[in-house]
């Protein structure tokens, strides 16, 4: 069933965009990242226009992190103190991030840069996260306990405050400073910065993985709807239709992958996420580097 999309100005299947939805969410409720990482590039690859892709899509992460988070909150693994200090910095990347998306806008390059800034990306944070997944799946084998290391330098900055449900005391400023990098890149690449704040968390911060889910999903409810409301109102690349379906088909998926992530191991949930990073930042660089199918030439038309 073809609908089309007023913003976009495209037709498309009305039954793959509530499949890609669908998808999404699962990836949010297993993982505790708002997707985007996947949903952007895959509306890239149907012909949605990527300014439009990264404003429409930073609305439907919303919802499918508002399913996520509540599920994660019946369990009691949100962490609402580290949430508020993150999202702290969030809103400000985010209100500087959309900024800059318009400035690139006005000098016609944001299709390309947004591309670009996925291939990167996605390609440092995959691998990075392979390695240290391969690496602590070979630990359990051994029978080693996994070690939680110890971050002098951020035990050595000022600001210090307890959070009780992630057993930490640590300074404020790493976790805003995150927060602030994650907000750039939603307004810039229409996601919800889960694949940069999850390993973030649990690396550089040391916060237990089961913890890092639900709050790296309650701060993506707020940024992401910060962001989708600026690009609303000063750019209108929010396409309202395409939003809609691809909500219904997030809320649905995202209760199945938080029940899906609850029966999965740590080391499990890393590596697989780690993979589909890898896998979505090759399929865009293979396709800015190789040719197009079809080649189109502009001529002056004469006898």
């Amino acid at each position: 069933m073809q609908i089309y999309l007023p913003i976009a100005e495209v037709s498309v299947n009305a039954f793959l965009l509530l499949g890609i939805g669908g998808i999404v969410g699962i990836l949010s409720g297993m993982f505790g990242v708002g997707g985007g990482f996947l949903m952007t590039p895959m509306l890239f690859f149907i012909g949605i226009p990527p300014a439009v892709a990264v404003a429409t899509g930073a609305n439907q992460i919303v919802a499918s992190s508002i399913s996520g988070v509540l599920a994660h909150f019946k369990r009691k693994t949100v962490d609402l103190k580290m949430g508020i200090v993150l999202l702290s910095g969030g809103l400000f990347g985010a209100f500087f991030g959309v900024m800059l998306f318009n400035y690139l806008q006005s000098l016609g390059q944001v299709d390309l840069l947004v591309k670009l800034f996925y291939v990167v990306f996605l390609g440092v944070i995959g691998g990075l996260m392979f390695i240290e997944s391969l690496r602590a799946i070979r630990n359990v084998k051994k029978g080693k306990a996994p070690k939680r290391k110890k971050h002098n330098w951020i035990h050595g900055l000022p600001l210090k405050i307890r959070f009780r449900v992630s057993g930490l005391y640590i300074s404020v400023i790493p976790p805003v400073m995150i927060g602030v990098l994650v907000g750039v890149l939603t307004a810039i690449m229409g996601v919800g910065g889960g694949f940069i704040m999850v390993p973030a968390m649990i690396y550089l911060l040391g916060m237990p993985t089961k913890v890092v889910v639900g709050t790296s999903l309650f701060q993506i409810i707020f940024v992401t709807g910060f962001t989708t409301m600026l690009h609303a109102t000063t750019n209108y690349t929010v396409d309202i239709v395409l939003a809609l379906l691809l909500l219904i088909g997030g809320v649905i998926g995202a209760q199945i992958g938080a029940r899906i992530g609850v029966k999965m191991k740590a080391e499990q949930l890393r590596i697989l996420l780690a993979l589909l990073v890898l896998a979505v930042g090759g399929k865009l660089a293979l396709d800015l580097l190789l040719q197009p199918s079809e080649l189109y030439s502009v001529a002056i038309g004469g006898n």
